[in-house]
């Protein structure tokens, strides 16, 4: 079976985009009618930008998803996925792909994605951390026991685990990780605690948006971040969707969930090449590839 995935927040690049809107009328059609929807001329930021444009949070997600979204719709017959997924923001990607939502309400919803955790982020200062080389459970009972808001945010792969939470909390479960034996525990570069319950009013905010947005059956499962498993029910798909921002990104076991199901090739649709990096720390026999025109 064929798999489709798409990529989060970070995989942004200067000039993301600018070879699909060369090449192809259809993807002309799908950017100008993202500046219209958006507001403001993105193109000119994702093709033109330096990488300091690209990360003003309102551009950063409605970019990438812009690129992973029109790459799934003008690959043609190369895109016949039996199942997909997307990592956090990657996942609003995924359900256009198979048709869960359509384009143009998917982007008016990650425009306010990204609006909502901004002011979350403002009126509580966090911050996430990336915890190498420690057994998933070790890193769950030392964020568990430290005083603050400080959780298990993205199961990226084995042994690499995102934590996000308060800033002091932050700073102290690093040290204890540390001295636990952590390979590394670094402070990321990001202005909030994502995935966290620190993003309960930007959740709130989205909750609204989300719940009068149509969902329609997909052509084939999503593998949703917060339950791991295939889902084509779109009421449930809607459900998850709403509580993404709080709960953890569980990547580790969504990859080895669509595997145990009968995935043999991974096809990741958008910039970068992130997720096959992580895909082959979490399982080396599975084939993957980046997704072509």
């Amino acid at each position: 079976m064929h798999a489709f995935i798409f990529p989060g927040q970070g995989a942004q690049f200067s000039g993301m985009g600018l070879d699909l809107y060369e090449s192809s009328n259809e993807a002309q059609d799908y950017f100008n009618k993202a500046n219209s929807i958006l507001g403001f001329n993105i193109c000119d930021i994702m093709f033109e930008g330096s990488a300091e444009d690209l990360k003003q949070t309102k551009v950063t997600q409605p970019a990438i998803f812009l690129h992973s979204t029109i790459l799934s719709k003008v690959m043609g017959d190369k895109f016949k996925p039996d199942m997909v997924a997307g990592h956090s923001l990657g996942e609003f990607s995924a359900l256009v792909a198979n048709k869960t939502l359509e384009f143009e309400d998917a982007l008016k919803l990650v425009s306010q994605r990204a609006q909502a955790m901004q002011k979350a982020c403002e009126a509580q200062p966090s911050t996430m951390a990336a915890v190498l080389g420690l057994d998933d459970h070790v890193v769950e009972a030392i964020c568990a026991d430290v005083d603050g808001t400080v959780v298990a945010a993205n199961y990226n792969c084995p042994g690499q685990l995102v934590i996000s939470g308060e800033i002091d909390a932050i700073h102290t479960a690093c040290e204890r990780l540390k001295e636990e034996g952590a390979r590394r525990a670094l402070v990321l570069p990001v202005g909030g605690a994502f995935h966290s319950p620190l993003m309960e009013p930007a959740r709130e905010e989205l909750e609204a948006a989300i719940k009068t947005t149509t969902f329609n059956t997909p052509i084939c499962p999503v593998y949703q971040n917060v339950t791991t498993f295939g889902v084509t029910n779109p009421e449930e798909i809607q459900k998850n969707l709403i509580f993404q921002l709080t709960a953890p990104v569980k990547w580790t076991q969504s990859m080895q969930q669509m595997i145990k199901d009968g995935a043999t090739k991974f096809t990741e649709v958008g910039p970068g090449k992130v997720l096959q990096g992580l895909l082959g720390k979490i399982d080396r026999t599975v084939e993957k590839e980046s997704g072509t025109i």
